[in-house]
């Protein structure tokens, strides 16, 4: 038994890791709204807004201001428009809105389209007591000032 995990280890390929590598959260959120382009620094900085006031605190009283009235959803989870939306998040009470997203890994913004990356840390069902860290990826569509669509990697229960 022993030979055959010493040649199994052997034909694995050099530098494979045994573990994955933490997903770290960007130690500084703020600079990654700059861009060169004003129109991508400007739906960066709405992304990034919306996740923190409404997603975030729950403070639907900005949604207005901040999605299309035909706001579109692709979370199969959640119903579409701005109204299903503010019903969903206006089932939790608001907190105070932080300055930053604190597990915000990245944003990337190019034509009108915002991606906002997450670290997420979840249980490790196959080692009953620890987490293991992961990226979630939300995507924005920007239209006239608002954001107007949004995916993720909702999946039903």
């Amino acid at each position: 038994m022993a030979r055959v995990l010493i040649l199994v280890c052997a034909c694995l390929p050099t530098g494979l890791a045994w573990a994955q590598l933490p997903v770290e959260a960007n130690p500084n959120p703020q600079a990654l709204l700059a861009s060169p382009d004003p129109k991508l620094a400007a739906n960066k900085r709405l992304a990034f807004d919306f996740w923190r006031e409404v997603v975030a605190a729950h403070h639907v009283e900005r949604a207005a201001e901040l999605l299309t009235e035909d706001f579109k959803q692709h979370d199969p989870t959640v119903s579409t428009g701005r109204a299903a939306f503010l019903k969903l998040m206006g089932a939790s009470p608001p907190v105070p809105v932080k300055p930053t997203l604190e597990d915000l890994v990245a944003i990337v913004a190019e034509n009108d389209l915002v991606v906002l990356s997450f670290r997420r840390e979840l249980p490790d069902l196959a080692n009953e007591g620890q987490t293991y860290t992961t990226t979630w990826f939300e995507m924005l569509r920007i239209e006239n000032g608002k954001i107007a669509e949004h995916w993720d990697y909702g999946t039903k229960e």
